[in-house]
């Protein structure tokens, strides 16, 4: 009966020796690394889809759309206005707000940006884009870029120089944007304060607006394509020139549901390219923008 008991215990510690290792095998298994960029990347696809917009309005709004001159985009190459010759602007000063339409035709025109678009764009306005107070509110027919639907309603209020004498605008966006080829919606809704830095002064001449320089501020919320919802914050501002065609530099931090914290860096201000770097837990990713 001893001898018995005595096998009991040993059967007994030899199971709970077995539980115990697996146990501890299974605790110790490496957790699963996040390397997700794709809320990152489409984040910032939202970000220079819409900025372009505003883009867009100030240059119909200041008539020049096409034929500027030649700049140095700081890489050695040459390159032309943001849309060339894709767009038909008209502008109609009988109604009142007073609108401009941007018309970029049904077949996506390759644009001087590398970017194709098509469908409308329509601007209505109330005071110059440089009159304090003027509000601009923006709409879009069947607007593409890349093949990607923007729809929404985009928002500009001029509210006026700040202490720097720098004009600051006010933008609010409530978008979204359907992906092509099936790739889904992504929704898009941001409040950005827009401080015009550099080149407000200079009003005339083929292309002025080529010397602008914008710092951008604020937040925004949405959901990604795959429908999962996010916030972000501007951590330190965008710069924005308008003789590049991407966000030159500026941090972005984005809380997607679920997940760990993303930073977006656009790089150092002077790098004009569509690269930018995606911090998730420590570890860097690269996305293009």
């Amino acid at each position: 009966m001893k001898t018995k008991n005595i096998m009991k215990c040993f059967m007994v510690a030899a199971t709970m020796s077995v539980i115990f290792t697996a146990c501890k095998k299974k605790d110790t298994t490496p957790a699963v690394v996040d390397s997700d960029t794709s809320g990152a990347a489409e984040n910032a696809l939202s970000e220079g889809t819409f900025n372009d917009v505003s883009n867009i309005s100030d240059q119909a709004a200041a008539g020049n759309l096409s034929s500027y001159l030649a700049v140095n985009n700081g890489s050695g190459s040459e390159q032309r206005g943001l849309l060339s010759v894709c767009a038909t602007v008209t502008r109609d000063t009988t109604v009142v707000p007073h609108t401009i339409t941007v018309n970029f035709g049904t077949t996506p025109c390759l644009c001087a940006d590398g970017r194709f678009r098509s469908g409308i764009i329509t601007i209505s306005y109330s005071g110059h884009y440089y009159d304090i107070g003027a509000t601009i509110a923006i709409t879009f027919t069947n607007y593409k870029v890349n093949g990607n639907l923007v729809n929404g309603t985009h928002s500009i209020v001029n509210n006026g120089p700040n202490i720097n004498g720098h004009p600051v605008y006010t933008i609010d966006v409530n978008g979204t944007i359907v992906k092509a080829n099936n790739g889904g919606t992504i929704t898009w809704m941001s409040h950005r304060v827009r401080e015009w830095t550099a080149g407000y002064t200079t009003t005339t001449g083929l292309g002025h607006f080529l010397d602008d320089v914008y710092s951008i501020t604020g937040s925004s919320s949405g959901s990604n394509s795959n429908g999962s919802s996010y916030s972000a914050t501007i951590l330190s501002p965008l710069m924005v020139h308008l003789n590049c065609f991407w966000i030159e530099s500026g941090v972005l931090q984005l809380v997607p549901s679920g997940k760990p914290t993303r930073t977006i860096d656009f790089g150092p201000d002077g790098t004009c390219d569509n690269h930018a770097t995606v911090t998730i837990n420590g570890t860097v990713y690269n996305i293009n923008i």
